[in-house]
């Protein structure tokens, strides 16, 4: 009887729950069953997979506290994103999750949703696809809720994030609208109401109106219940009345940060501190009290993620205390403790850039600013304006260089031999008594490490083993290497840290070196060898006479640069001083001359009056006294101005009458040294030599060009070029044009001697008339080839029969009679002939091949 008991008792629980499980009926069992597996099945484990998806954003996300704070932690690309690709795991399980609960569960009978937990499994399909930056199918969600939920207990939560989403399309003021309407007609619970005037906050802040951003965020961290909230709202608040320039506000706000202590994120805390710090001016009377502040800071274990930070405020206030090696020590010291903040780096790279920039110290600015460089976006106005600044002090390092150098082997040169001797020899023993330093540091080191390793447990437990077995052994073993080497990875080479540098050996093992590689540095023996330094000194004339015109040149591009660059009139007035007391090319000396008048002038030097005589006196027929004598003439347009000579000079370059161009140039280039103009016709002639001269000439013009202005924009051009043009233009192997009588672009050459330019132009003008009564649509040019000769030319024939047929025609034909001699090319092999000026060669290899 039991058993038959128990089997009703099954069969009726089966029927029930085979009817609650289906979503046709509108059933107090059907509904709570559905909901019930809403909410304990899918959706419990949708939220789970959601809150770890945000745990991973806040822990991987890192706020730029060098801008205002968004209100919200998230990280969010430029793009927009309409799929599922790349996007969080834990992001695409809620979201799978929230749609089977949707299809799996969903009971819309008459259009009415009937299982009450459908509402949130879309507010977590919006919420995942927020978070994943998919903006329009989570608007798209969060709509959906609003239009069929409206007796929703989440609609209010529903709407509060579609406005987050029309907030990140950029949709401010409709997200001010909604959010308005929101608060005005429905009851809000504290936390909602926070989070609506959270996000009319970050609408207001993305406007740009801070003052209105302000009073939002203040309600909002008056009604949240989350502290961590809270502290996030004080700190934007402080950093909106920072940008209001109401600093006594904002370290109000900076305390409520601080005053929440452990019960918000310590990174706000410790930012608000520092926002405070700067916030006060310094004085005699705070200047203890701040650096008391500040080295509690420092000295506080808890503080040690932000020391980064701390250390970079307190080299500001030394800074400011003019305690210049203090503030240098804790500007390295913030750059060895920064985690992951290029922006921190930048900034600390930049504070010493400008230091040694102050102090002339150009090199090591230099190195600096590429530094600020590496830790900045490309393409920002910040990059932009560093990257002008390191253009500039590249010239200077080059040229500094070039001097130090230069002076360093003229001064050898001009000593007696026996103080050049002495010279060396002095330089030889501080070498040699550097290295007996060193190495007796290194014994003492070992001898230390040994002996305190020896009393030791571990030492006294290894004495009298295997060298891998002792400790000790092996210890100072790692230590050694690694004092000599560094840390290297077992593998091939190992020696070798830049791979890039490792000799090549041909097929007997010799070693093979680059021509373009530096001098390598000298041995040992080297290093302590008279002869060695001895034999570096130049002994011709010839030699220094060609370091000091470099030296020259050198000071001159100095004190231009300091003189128009960085205002250094000081600096600029010493170089060119120096470029005329060394007896420099008479190029330099009026440039050399004109700047320092300049420069006399703008300081109300009296020596201005002097040189400006100088200049009229000694170089009356020069531009430079022109301008002098009559400064308004030359201000209304000068024919022979820089700028007026380069377009004549580029007109005659269109014209092809490139040996003109190439010997104006040179006059110019002369003429105006110094001028900014200069590099513009290195560049005009480089071109008039590559379509006189050919491949090898113009590859060497442009070297030049591209190494003696590397840093204008001619100069970077012709860099360009050679990397990606010259290579193009180099094969010389011309194309087959036998049996390659086909479709192609052909031409007709008829050759004349540059002499014979009246026959040339009368053959253009009769082949022009030819082409206009066959009616044909070709172009007939007239082009240079060398000094010697030039080619008038029928381009655009489609083949080559058709250009023979032409050819021929004109030969024959009684309104031109034509005998001149010509030949028929291909396009592809006339390029090869005018690039690398080899017409012999086409004639040999292509019109007379050999059988």
């Amino acid at each position: 009887m039991k058993l038959q008991y128990k089997i009703i008792l099954t069969a009726v629980l089966a029927t029930l729950i085979l009817s609650a499980c289906s979503t046709k009926k509108d059933a107090f069992l059907n509904r709570n069953w559905h909901a019930m597996n809403t909410k304990f099945n899918t959706l419990y484990n949708g939220d789970i997979a959601f809150e770890q998806g945000r745990e991973e954003l806040n822990s991987s996300y890192q706020d730029d506290y060098w801008e205002v704070l968004p209100i919200e932690r998230l990280e969010v690309t430029e793009n927009i994103k309409l799929d599922s690709e790349d996007n969080n795991p834990n992001f695409i399980i809620a979201e799978e999750k929230a749609t089977k609960a949707i299809q799996k569960h969903s009971m819309d009978i008459n259009e009415e949703e009937r299982n009450p937990m459908t509402d949130e499994a879309f507010l977590l399909l919006g919420k995942a696809r927020y978070f994943d930056q998919r903006y329009m199918p989570a608007l798209e969600a969060f709509n959906y809720i609003l239009k069929k939920y409206y007796e929703s207990d989440k609609l209010n939560e529903a709407n509060i994030w579609r406005e987050k989403v029309n907030i990140r399309l950029e949709n401010e003021e409709l997200a001010i609208k909604n959010l308005k309407r929101l608060m005005k007609f429905e009851n809000l619970k504290d936390q909602e109401y926070a989070d609506a005037r959270a996000m009319m906050a970050q609408a207001y802040i993305n406007l740009n109106v801070p003052d209105t951003a302000i009073q939002h965020l203040k309600v909002a961290s008056y009604y949240t219940k989350k502290n961590p909230e809270k502290g996030r709202y004080y700190y934007i608040i402080g950093q909106l009345y920072n940008q209001l320039q109401h600093k006594d506000s904002a370290s109000y706000a900076f305390d409520r940060v601080i005053e929440l202590n452990r019960k918000s994120p310590r990174v706000y805390m410790i930012n608000a501190h520092l926002q405070k710090i700067k916030n006060t001016e310094l004085t005699d009377e705070n200047s203890l009290e701040l650096f008391e502040y500040l080295t509690e800071l420092e000295e506080n274990r808890e503080n040690r993620p932000f020391l980064d930070k701390i250390y970079r405020q307190l080299a500001e206030y030394h800074l400011e205390s003019n305690s210049d090696s203090l503030a240098l020590v804790y500007f390295n010291k913030s750059l060895r403790a920064t985690q992951n903040e290029p922006k921190l780096n930048a900034l600390n790279y930049e504070n010493l850039a400008v230091y040694n920039f102050d102090l002339n110290e150009y090199k090591a600015a230099g190195s600096y600013y590429d530094s600020v460089l590496t830790n900045l976006p490309e393409n920002t106005k910040k990059y932009r304006s560093i990257k002008k600044k390191l253009d500039n002090l590249e010239d200077v390092i080059k040229y500094e260089d070039i001097v130090h150098y230069t002076d360093s082997v003229i001064t050898l040169f001009d000593l007696p031999k026996d103080k050049q001797i002495a010279y060396f020899e002095a330089h030889i023993e501080a070498l040699k008594k550097a290295k007996e330093e060193a190495e007796k540091k290194e014994v003492e080191r070992i001898t230390e490490g040994f002996a305190a390793f020896t009393e030791s447990k571990g030492g006294k437990e290894n004495k009298g083993k295997f060298y891998f077995y002792n400790i000790t052994s092996l210890g100072y073993g790692k230590n050694d290497f690694t004092n000599k080497w560094g840390k290297r990875t077992l593998e091939d080479d190992w020696r070798w840290s830049n791979k890039n540098t490792i000799a090549i050996s041909d097929e007997n093992g010799e070693s093979i070196v680059d021509a373009n590689d530096q001098e390598l540095e000298p041995s040992e023996d080297e290093k302590f060898s008279l002869d060695f330094y001895m034999d570096k000194i130049p002994n011709d004339v010839a030699i220094i006479d060609s370091l000091k015109t470099e030296r020259n040149f050198a000071n001159y591009q100095l004190g231009l640069i300091y003189k128009e660059k960085f205002k250094e009139n000081l600096l600029a007035t010493g170089k060119l001083e120096d470029v005329l007391a060394s007896k420099p090319e008479e190029r330099l000396i009026l440039p050399s001359k004109y700047n320092l008048y300049k420069i006399y002038e703008e300081e109300g030097s009296p020596l201005a009056a002097n040189m400006k005589e100088n200049i009229i006196q000694n170089h009356s027929d020069s531009r430079y006294a022109e301008i002098l004598l009559n400064p308004a003439a030359v201000l209304e347009g000068n024919s022979d101005s820089p700028d007026a000579q380069y377009v004549k000079l580029y007109k005659l370059f269109q014209g092809q009458e490139f040996l003109k161009v190439i010997t104006a140039t040179e006059e110019s280039i002369n003429k105006y040294t110094g001028d900014p103009i200069v590099p513009k016709f290195e560049m005009l002639k480089a071109n008039a030599i590559g379509r006189l001269q050919g491949f090898e000439d113009f590859k060497e013009a442009l070297n030049y060009v591209a190494l003696t202005y590397p840093n204008n924009p001619e100069g970077k051009k012709a860099e360009q070029m050679v990397a990606e043009q010259l290579p193009k233009l180099e094969p010389k192997e011309f194309s087959p044009e036998v049996g390659s009588s086909g479709a192609g672009n052909w031409k007709v050459v008829f050759p004349f001697k540059r002499h014979n330019n009246e026959e040339a132009l009368k053959l253009k003008e009769l082949l022009e008339k030819s082409i206009v009564d066959l009616k044909y649509r070709n172009i007939v040019s007239k082009d240079i080839y060398n000094l010697e000769d030039q080619f008038v030319v029928v381009h655009g024939f489609k083949s080559k029969e058709f250009a023979l047929g032409y050819a021929e025609l004109l030969k024959i034909n009684r309104d031109y009679k034509v005998s001149k001699e010509n030949f028929v090319i291909l396009s592809s092999n006339y390029k090869i002939i005018q690039i690398h000026k080899n017409l012999l060669d086409y004639k040999n290899i292509v019109l007379t091949p050999k059988p």
